[in-house]
């Protein structure tokens, strides 16, 4: 049995070759996926594609299976995924670390819109299917807010509040050393590096980012940074600061000292969503919310303090 699957291309797979792109997004192998666009089961914006063509941001991406259709996992229950505010069009949730925002290909851990789901959470049924109400993401080793839509009214104006830069996003990280200056501005743009599934770095030619950050608290081998971002691409934060030669503690995926990582108790970046500013796509009014460390990244600090 085939089936259609429409989306757009997502943010990560920018300027991959439309086979190895695929392969990626369905799990399947890039010979197989090679052999999927030669067959014209493929096309980007509803003309046909050849396998060595880039995969563009913003453009449609339609793709004929032809495998049997799988049926959809159970919905569970998310330890530590707590709903912060929610009304008939969206709801504001305090995403713990080890939680994927929607599943995806190779993630068979627990998701955001599965842990709403099985709570009895109704989400937006725009967009991909598996994707349903996610309108940013939060890489699964960072903690902290995440807004959710509800309604379509919600998810259609969520997505162009985020796409126009119009939504607040402000971190808390603690990185290695003391950037100098304390405070600063980073411009440079970031792209996947070739050979590298899971990791981007910093690439002429790379998509624009911009990360702004200042110094909260020095402490004796780590500094405490309030960051701003006003693009939100993938893994941004943790490969602007790496950048710097100031990685995230705890990111061994981009160069932290895994003995300071032990020190500090941390099995994962110290990165954490600590509030989100933005516009309430029914009312038009103000909606700010703000989050608590967790205990994880709360008892490395403690450890640095003492």
């Amino acid at each position: 049995m085939s089936g259609q699957r429409s989306l757009p291309v997502p943010e990560g797979l920018e300027g991959e070759r439309v086979d190895a792109g695929l392969a990626r997004l369905l799990g399947v192998s890039r010979s197989r996926a090679a052999d999927m666009v030669v067959q014209g089961r493929v096309s980007i914006d509803g003309r046909p594609v050849a396998k060595s063509d880039r995969l563009e941001p913003g453009a449609w991406l339609e793709v004929e299976l032809d495998t049997p259709d799988q049926p959809a996992p159970m919905p569970e229950v998310v330890p530590g995924l707590t709903v912060i505010l929610e009304d008939d069009d969206l709801l504001v949730v305090d995403k713990p670390a080890g939680v994927a925002a929607h599943p995806s290909p190779g993630w068979s851990g627990p998701t955001v819109t599965s842990g709403l789901q099985a709570a009895g959470h109704t989400l937006s049924t725009s967009g991909a299917a598996e994707r349903q109400g996610i309108v940013h993401r939060l890489d699964v080793g960072t903690s902290g807010l995440m807004v959710v839509a509800k309604s379509d009214l919600a998810y259609s104006e969520l997505k162009r509040q985020f796409r126009d830069r119009e939504v607040a996003k402000t971190y808390h990280a603690l990185v290695q050393g003391h950037p100098d200056p304390l405070r600063g501005t980073i411009d440079a743009p970031i792209a996947r590096l070739r050979g590298a599934d899971h990791r981007f770095g910093v690439v002429a030619g790379g998509r624009p980012s911009i990360t702004h950050y200042e110094t909260l608290e020095a402490f004796p081998y780590a500094t405490l940074l309030t960051v701003g971002l006003e693009t939100g691409r993938t893994h941004q934060i943790r490969v602007h600061m790496s950048a710097m030669r100031h990685p995230c503690a705890g990111d061994l995926t981009y160069g932290a000292d895994p003995r300071l990582a032990e020190r500090l108790g941390l099995g994962r970046q110290w990165l954490h969503a600590v509030e989100l500013s933005f516009r309430h796509p029914r009312t038009d009014a103000e909606v700010t919310v703000a989050s608590d460390y967790p205990a994880d990244l709360a008892e490395a600090v403690e450890r640095l303090a003492g």
